[in-house]
């Protein structure tokens, strides 16, 4: 469904082992220190990572959550971090190869309490865009965070604009803005869906 199919990420993966040097650059390095920082729980339950890459957010992320999901289209790019969990004994973390969002992960008792799309939401065109808010939507605990980033500046392989993605993703029923955070480059946004007692 999405307009940048898995067979380009799955050759971007191949050809180089860190495609976007999210492990290298200061930019991807920065703005993962601030993603982390931002989050309001020292601990959560069952957090969700779509679009896990190599498992970079990834290995941080599951020393604060019981258990996470991590997805990603490229199975190369999965491999590669469950090899990384794997020697960091991370048992509590599955990496999954899924073609989101025609295919959607198991989802615990009561959704996910932490939602992270960071980097991936620009690369659906709009059917698969209303289909992952759709997935997002049905998954996303009473009470839990639903946290976004992404690159501002134009590219080759965008399909959505940044600020527009989020405003989209901050539309969902029952969410409330925890935070923004706007650079010339980046974006990066939090929001908390209502609990029931609370409407």
């Amino acid at each position: 469904m999405a307009t940048v199919g898995v067979d380009h990420f799955e050759a971007l993966y191949r050809q180089h082992p860190d495609p976007w040097r999210i492990a290298s650059a200061w930019y991807e390095r920065r703005k993962r220190a601030l993603l982390l920082a931002s989050l309001a729980r020292e601990e959560y339950a069952h957090a969700f990572e779509p679009g896990c890459g190599n498992g970079d957010l990834t290995l941080p992320l599951a020393a604060r959550c019981r258990h996470v999901c991590a997805v990603d289209f490229a199975g190369t790019a999965i491999d590669r971090c469950r090899a990384r969990l794997h020697e960091q004994g991370m048992a509590h973390v599955e990496a999954l190869a899924l073609e989101l969002p025609r295919e959607w992960p198991p989802v615990p008792d009561g959704g996910f309490d932490l939602i992270i799309v960071s980097e991936l939401g620009y690369y659906l065109d709009d059917t698969a865009l209303t289909a992952f808010l759709q997935g997002i939507d049905g998954c996303l605990a009473a009470g839990g965070e639903l946290v976004a980033c992404h690159l501002r500046p134009d590219f080759d392989d965008r399909q959505q604009a940044t600020d527009a993605l989020h405003d989209a993703l901050g539309s969902l029923p029952g969410m409330t803005l925890l935070f923004e955070y706007r650079e010339d480059v980046f974006l990066l946004n939090g929001w908390q869906r209502q609990r029931k007692d609370d409407a």
